[in-house]
């Protein structure tokens, strides 16, 4: 499919509802080991943590070689094979959701580009996620994802730049192949870097199981709304920069800023910068 049939699809819309329900919230409490934590129905839902609700549920037989769901429907077709998170920018302006509450997102196409790297082709694909309460829009959320050439024979991923070293608040994470299962379960995602080794390796020509990128992006946030308790979070945004893969240990880092500002990062177990991200407070 030509490129300029593929921006065909920019403009596209889907509205889905879901409940709040206060079971996913309680399972992701646990599997982030936040033992003070106890969610009831009432609670604000923590920024983020809407990737629990409003999931793909496309039958089996929709299913495609990597574990997503087949494109071309609300998703563009595009004709390269390995897909992956590229990054996320969130603006909280309106009230929190709660947990127990009816919520519905309306998501749109935005932008379909091609773009040229030192691996080959890939396309960039920007969805506009705006999630609504019963008190009106609750924040709006811009999803960029990227798909990509296969990999070629001996092809390794680039190695990392180095990440910084002056954070304020560090925590360690083991991301092993039960976190990674787990997450996977609750955001009932079937992507098969996540937890088919033969696959990851074999196919897409990964050295091991690959660690979400909104799990990372998930550690950063809670790490710096959690150090900054008196705060509510105004803006939030990462993008990966390296893959980390399953097994390792990670290094979930934020520096205060002279603003108010956090920056926030993912270091991999070699000290390489796996991903990055900034949140602002009000």
């Amino acid at each position: 499919m030509s490129l300029e049939n593929l921006k065909n699809w920019i403009g596209r819309t889907q509205t889905v509802e879901d409940l709040a329900a206060p079971f996913p919230v309680r399972a992701l409490t646990a599997t982030f080991d936040e033992k003070d934590a106890d969610p009831k129905n009432g609670d604000p839902l923590p920024p983020l943590w809407h990737w629990l609700y409003f999931l793909e549920i496309a039958p089996q037989s929709k299913i495609g070689s990597d574990g997503h769901a087949e494109r071309g429907d609300f998703l563009p077709p595009v004709p390269l094979p390995r897909r992956m998170w590229a990054g996320s920018r969130f603006t909280f302006d309106g009230e929190p959701i709660r947990v127990g509450e009816t919520i519905e997102r309306l998501s749109e196409i935005k932008s379909v580009e091609p773009k040229t790297g030192s691996t080959g082709s890939m396309v960039f694909v920007t969805v506009q996620h705006t999630v609504s309460g019963p008190r009106g829009v609750s924040f709006v959320e811009q999803h960029d994802i990227v798909y990509r050439e296969a990999a070629k024979p001996g092809e390794a991923p680039k190695p990392p730049k180095p990440a910084p070293t002056d954070a304020t608040w560090t925590r360690h994470v083991l991301a092993d192949p039960v976190l990674l299962f787990r997450f996977s379960a609750l955001t009932f995602n079937g992507h098969r870097i996540h937890y088919d080794q033969p696959y990851v390796t074999g196919v897409e020509g990964y050295p091991g199981l690959i660690v979400h990128g909104p799990l990372m992006g998930m550690l950063q946030i809670e790490l710096a709304r959690r150090s900054n308790p008196d705060k509510v979070v105004r803006n939030f945004e990462f993008r990966a920069l390296s893959p980390v893969f399953g097994g390792a240990t990670l290094g979930v880092h934020g520096r205060r800023e002279p603003d108010g500002s956090v920056t926030t990062w993912i270091a991999g177990p070699d000290g390489g910068l796996a991903q990055q991200g900034k949140a602002t407070f009000r």
